[in-house]
């Protein structure tokens, strides 16, 4: 008896341990949630340290902006737990589809009239938070794409009937992030649009007329603007003009050089002493390259990858039960995370021209921070519901 109970309480002590005592891998929303924990964690330690020099030369407190990244964490973990009580029925039902985008628009046009921030109108002020409206645009996009292509199936897979119509949603945003301007954000969104259309079985012609078009505009966004011109040619040689154009990206590049495989230590960056503006936000990896080294960068790639491999497995399993509604909307998720991911990495290392997108759940930055936790509230959600509506034998999704 006191063998039988000694072996039970064996397994009882292994969490990732079956009934017969047999270790499996973890779910999905364990990692999900212990790897976006991690990295909300160690955001406010790389925001405390790598802000203070700048906060100190603004006559700020020198925890002013951890603790407003604190403020938006718990900003953005009151509105998931909100998010994650909405019924996915009520959610992709048609009203709360054109509801959602016409909240969007609204708040789209708002931008134009806002005070500018930096040269840039992205920014609507709720109080004491300017609140990004293209985050929420992503998420909006996700939801609505992914309903659509279900939707309007037959459309999307024979003819352009489908196609046309979602290009007439996403040629109206292209103009108001384009005003804005908000070029990284546009690029983010209409990736994930053509990333889901094609996974719902478009046609491929279509995707090469649209490849084309959006290169050719992206090719005229780029030659006809000049601060954009002036970045691509800063990204091609970083160090040909380091006090002026070059100057950010080469900073950049010796905070990793500095920090070598270890870092230089918590705390001990040089270059977030005014060498590197607002090292804090889009930069914030390069100062933790350059005080944890490689492993710290390591730590923050991998943790955003189970992320991404969370949101991907549910998506799958989802797929599996024929749920293809939940399917989409958790694949574009994990597409946004990592196009953003990617993205912010890229920049920080030289490898792709300079561009304001967040690390999800690790840069500085509110809006960012609420829209990411909503959309791993929305993940949640899909875990949950997913094996209940099979069981009810619900064709809805």
């Amino acid at each position: 008896m006191a063998i039988s109970n000694l072996s039970r309480s064996k397994r009882a002590s292994r969490p990732f341990a079956d009934s017969d005592g047999v270790l499996t891998k973890p779910t999905a929303r364990a990692t999900l949630l212990a790897s976006v924990g991690c990295l909300m964690v160690l955001s406010l330690l790389m925001v405390a340290s790598a802000s203070i020099p700048f906060a100190l030369s603004k006559g700020m407190s020198e925890l002013f902006f951890f603790e407003h990244q604190l403020m938006y964490m718990a900003v953005g973990i009151v509105a998931a737990l909100v998010t994650y009580r909405i019924s996915l029925r009520h959610l992709y039902h048609l009203n709360t589809q054109f509801g959602l985008l016409l909240l969007t628009a609204a708040l789209l046009l708002w931008t134009l009239f806002s005070t500018p921030i930096n040269g840039s109108k992205r920014w609507v002020e709720l109080g004491v938070f300017n609140f990004q409206v293209a985050e929420f645009a992503k998420l909006v996009m996700i939801i609505f794409v992914s309903d659509f292509v279900v939707r309007r199936s037959f459309e999307v897979r024979n003819g352009w009937d489908g196609f046309l119509r979602i290009s007439f949603v996403v040629a109206v945003l292209t103009i108001f992030l384009l005003l804005q301007p908000d070029f990284g954000s546009l690029v983010v969104i209409v990736g994930c649009v053509l990333t889901i259309f094609y996974i719902a079985g478009a046609p491929y012609k279509q995707f090469l007329l649209l490849g084309a078009i959006v290169g050719g505009l992206a090719f005229a966004a780029v030659v006809t603007v000049q601060y954009r011109l002036t970045r691509v040619l800063s990204f091609a040689d970083p160090f040909d003009d380091i006090q002026d154009t070059d100057y950010q990206l080469a900073r950049s590049l010796i905070a990793f050089g500095r920090g070598e495989f270890t870092g230089v230590g918590y705390g001990e960056s040089v270059q977030k002493l005014s060498h590197l503006p607002e090292a804090h936000t889009d930069f914030l990896l390069a100062i933790t390259g350059e005080e944890l080294g490689f492993i710290g960068v390591a730590t923050i790639l991998l943790l955003e990858a189970l992320v991404i491999a969370s949101a991907m497995r549910i998506s799958y399993s989802a797929l599996q039960r024929r749920q293809m509604r939940l399917s989409y909307t958790a694949f574009g998720i994990g597409v946004v995370f990592i196009a953003q991911t990617i993205i912010n990495a890229a920049m920080n290392m030289g490898a792709m021209p300079t561009k304001g997108l967040t690390m999800p759940f690790f840069s500085y930055g509110g809006s960012s921070m609420l829209i990411s936790l909503m959309m791993v509230a929305l993940l949640l959600r899909i875990y949950k519901e997913s094996p209940e509506i099979e069981k009810s034998q619900c064709r809805h999704y």
